[in-house]
């Protein structure tokens, strides 16, 4: 029997996310030689809204929601993020304070990337590189999102958020992702009522593009719920 060390169950976890995978060999080792592994409860909060950074972060196990909060209290979720997704950059870039709230939903475990290493590998023309294509992904998919506000109807909406998710979703090649999303927190990211996503989501099942599970959704068809982001 073949027993990894925690460095090397780390590095198997991350590889699971292809934009870590496809860094050289030596970035992804300094990466994961040089993190901190943090742990986080249930509603632990990692940071908040106008914290300075502390860290560029890697979710091990659990999942990380983001989220913020308006002047009457009201929680606006942006995203969920599950195991081997990377995030936290954007205020290492800028030196700015974090722009939103980030709490552990479930036992997190996360690798924390110091940021004095951040800036070192950020000196290397293949990781400054990397780190801009990952920045530029996601201001596409959120250009698209707040373009949906808009201009798309409600299942165009659903059906983007769910691809959004999908996207970050931990999987193995060539299996459905595994969105680990209650309807709420769903409804809430996309400030509509949780009946209308009930609706929505039970026309997706029934056509065969998701499966819901409690607390998850499985997508069967991104092809097919991409095919629906283009409708009005």
């Amino acid at each position: 029997m073949l027993t990894m060390t925690p460095d090397d169950s780390t590095m198997h976890i991350l590889l699971g996310d292809p934009w870590f995978a496809a860094l050289p060999a030596r970035d992804r080792k300094a990466m994961v030689a040089a993190g901190e592994h943090l742990r986080l409860r249930p509603g632990e909060m990692l940071f908040r809204q106008g914290d300075m950074p502390s860290g560029f972060y890697a979710v091990i196990s659990g999942s990380i929601k983001m989220s913020t909060l308006s002047a009457g209290g009201r929680e606006a979720i942006l995203i969920i993020l599950d195991a081997a997704t990377w995030f936290g950059e954007i205020s290492l870039i800028d030196g700015e304070p974090r722009t939103h709230d980030a709490t552990a939903l479930d036992e997190v475990e996360l690798l924390v990337l110091p940021p004095a290493i951040f800036t070192v590998l950020m000196q290397r023309t293949v990781f400054a590189t990397a780190i801009a294509q990952m920045l530029a992904r996601r201001i596409r998919l959120l250009y698209g999102i707040v373009e949906d506000g808009g201009l798309r109807s409600v299942r165009a909406r659903v059906a983007r958020r769910l691809l959004l998710l999908a996207d970050v979703a931990n999987r193995q090649q060539g299996e459905n992702a595994l969105v680990k999303v209650t309807q709420e927190s769903l409804a809430m990211m996309l400030g509509i009522t949780r009946q209308t996503l009930s609706k929505e989501l039970q026309f997706f099942s029934q056509n065969a593009l998701i499966r819901l599970a409690y607390g998850k959704i499985e997508i069967r068809s991104e092809s097919r719920l991409a095919s629906l982001c283009d409708k009005d």
